[in-house]
């Protein structure tokens, strides 16, 4: 079933949003289209959280069972990441990338940053500067854990020189060089007392290098689909466990760090790390009927992430005036929980049908006037002209 699932357009959506060529649309399945949407819609509820000014009231709010309700809704944005990563190592270390595929990637950005960036200087949520306006087009804002877009725009360059490196060597080498970053980067990183400081760029590569390893040579091909299914589902009720411990044991005076997240976030965190894969071990193989709509709402998921997660304006007036995450916050688990459902149910939606209006008519159109620079040149043939030179 593996070989059969066709490339995506460029590897970010093949992470995020995986859009295909109409003429293949047909033969894709939707497994890993139904993934991409439950992975995002993770993330929204983690940006519901941290980015609302909740995350501090939950701190300070006594103990309740709302609080805990809060925490564990909005604890898996790190671990999406991680998935996303997997998609798209799984897919690019079997394709070549193209420079008309990172300019379709830029405009795309460009796109809602402008849009976003115009809407709220217009409605006085943004003042217009001049440095504003350059900002716009600068493809890479920060090598930070809060910059995602930009770090994985630079880690997408060093897909064809990774994928050069990984055909060179063998499987007992892959393997090695996996357990080797994952005690690296998860082992290191998960205990307390070391100080552990990496950025997304080096990250996404070592989990491309992860997905790469399972697509070339398979992961435990005794364990089916179904048992990573309840892998995935005991790891993250375990996660679930870990988040209102944490917070009980500071709420009880136990430690005067408030770190609930701490076995889940930050990406590189075990627990965030053996969740991703072993969902994704599930999903890559579940079986599930074609269907348009899953497909359709898989394509808008990076348009999801772009427009929802755009800015600082954006997130203040998104999540504190208009959505009040925190004054929908109450004595209530069931109603707490029940408006945050909903509201990210409504954010995703409204962005996906923003997301596809734009891919099916503006993008076509945008891509006509802007799209013949990267026409034909791929960035594969450049390493092999590098590798030809060393």
């Amino acid at each position: 079933m593996d070989n059969k699932l066709p490339p995506p357009i460029h590897s970010l959506q093949s992470g995020v949003s995986g859009r295909i060529p109409p003429t293949s649309r047909k033969d894709r399945n939707s497994n890993l289209e139904l993934y991409r949407i439950i992975v995002m819609l993770l993330i929204v509820a983690h940006h519901y959280v941290v980015n609302s000014g909740l995350l501090q009231l939950l701190q300070d709010s006594p103990w309740s069972a709302a609080s805990s309700l809060m925490l564990v809704f909005g604890g898996w944005g790190k671990t999406g990441i991680n998935c996303f990563l997997l998609i798209t190592g799984y897919f690019m270390c079997k394709s070549e990338m193209s420079w008309r595929k990172l300019l379709k990637l830029y405009l795309q950005i460009v796109f809602y940053a402008v849009i976003i960036y115009t809407i709220f200087c217009i409605t006085g949520h943004e003042r217009l500067s001049i440095a504003g306006v350059v900002k716009l087009f600068m493809p890479v804002k920060g090598i930070t854990n809060s910059n995602f877009v930009s770090c994985f725009l630079l880690f997408y360059l060093f897909i064809p020189f990774l994928n050069i490196f990984l055909r060179a060597i063998d499987r007992k080498q892959h393997k090695y060089l996996t357990i080797l970053l994952l005690v690296l980067y998860s082992l290191f990183g998960g205990i307390p007392g070391i100080r552990m400081e990496f950025n997304y760029v080096s990250w996404f590569m070592a989990l491309y290098i992860i997905a790469a390893y399972i697509r070339n040579y398979g992961f435990l091909p005794k364990v089916s689909y179904k048992s990573w299914g309840w892998i995935a589902l005991a790891l993250t009720v375990a996660g679930s466990a870990s988040v209102v411990a944490l917070e009980f044991i500071y709420k009880q005076n136990y430690t005067s760090h408030f770190l609930p997240y701490f076995l889940v976030a930050d990406s590189n965190k075990f627990m965030s790390v053996a969740i991703a894969v072993s969902s994704f071990m599930f999903f890559k193989d579940l079986k599930i009927p074609h269907s348009r709509i899953i497909n359709a709402l898989g394509g808008a998921t990076f348009g999801v992430l772009l427009i929802h997660a755009n800015s600082d304006a954006m997130r203040r007036w998104l999540w504190q005036e208009t959505v009040d995450c925190s004054g929908h916050f109450g004595e209530s688990a069931l109603l707490t929980l029940g408006y945050a459902l909903v509201s990210v149910l409504v954010i995703f939606i409204v962005c996906a049908g923003i997301d596809w209006f734009r891919g099916r008519f503006l993008e076509p159109q945008y891509m006509r006037i802007f799209g013949n620079a990267g026409r034909g040149i791929k960035s594969s043939t450049s390493c092999k002209k590098i590798r030809n030179i060393s």
